[in-house]
């Protein structure tokens, strides 16, 4: 185990002594700054050490949400109407983009800076919602349409043969129908929130076969597209008549034994030990450019 803190030579000199077959790659920030994980990634790369997940390339592109949406829609991949609004820039809404509308930081992972505050639903508070995420969080925002549907999450793991593991769906039990039904930082991590509002992980009921099959092959080309290798959780919203929007890509999402990721794989037949030992060798394996 070695931590990670400000110091790359520090790593450079530890991985020389060391000289692992392979890093089980766990990084998610330096100094403080979750913006940078990327940047270590592409110091193992320089270096041609192996690692675990996703190389810089997918998660430089995965973390900007402006940028996965554009290549995505550009490929046909139905993504939310959007803005991205930078720091600094006049705070306006163009009328193609129509309320209601989520506002969230442009980068953060794990629905840090989304809250019930960043559903608007007028001018007044489109703007002071970003003028928030501005100052609060020093970030570009974007402003996505809200999707009415489904929260699913699909997990997938490989390079160029993919296995799909069974959907997940966050669901929402005791919200009220008139009311947003979003996955806030509060809805994934404060279990007396979720206890309150009637907030599930569990596997997706009630999907039709040939949708299952349909939302598999999007996943798979939304992982082609934004070149993930390794392992990584799509987050997607299915709407009423089945139509499906790509929200976000998460390349190396939480491995606990009870998150999202390990539980779809065990469901699929792939227990914890055996799920992690893939990942081992599927990062010793892998060829980076």
């Amino acid at each position: 185990h070695l931590a990670i803190y400000d110091d790359v030579d520090l790593v450079r000199q530890k991985l020389e002594a060391f000289a692992p077959d392979v890093l089980f790659n766990l990084v998610e920030q330096f100094r403080n700054n979750p913006g940078f994980d990327q940047n270590i990634v592409s110091f193992f790369e320089m270096q041609e050490l192996p690692f675990t997940g996703c190389g810089s390339t997918s998660l430089t592109l995965c973390k900007h949400k402006g940028i996965s949406k554009k290549i995505l829609h550009y490929h046909g991949i139905h993504v939310p109407n959007f803005l991205v609004i930078p720091r600094g820039q006049r705070i306006g809404r163009p009328r193609q983009l129509k309320f209601p509308i989520l506002v969230k930081p442009v980068r953060e992972e794990a629905s840090y800076g989304i809250s019930q505050a960043s559903f608007v639903e007028n001018d007044e508070q489109f703007r002071e919602r970003i003028a928030f995420i501005h100052e609060k969080y020093n970030s570009d925002a974007i402003a996505e349409e809200y999707i009415e549907g489904r929260e699913l999450y699909v997990s997938l793991i490989g390079n160029v043969r993919l296995t799909v593991f069974p959907i997940r769906e966050l669901v929402f039990r005791e919200v009220p129908p008139n009311e947003p039904k979003i996955a806030t930082y509060n809805a994934k991590w404060d279990e007396e929130y979720r206890k309150r509002w009637g907030l599930e992980n569990q596997f997706a009921e009630d999907l039709d076969p040939a949708l299952v099959t349909n939302i598999q092959d999007t996943c798979k080309d939304i992982y082609r597209l934004l070149t993930i290798d390794g392992y990584a959780r799509i987050d997607l919203r299915l709407t009423p008549e089945n139509k499906l929007y790509f929200i976000e890509a998460n390349p190396n999402p939480i491995l606990a034994d009870d998150e999202d990721f390990a539980l779809s794989a065990a469901k699929a037949g792939l227990p914890y030990p055996q799920l992690i030992e893939r990942i081992v060798r599927q990062g010793m394996n892998t060829v980076r450019d």
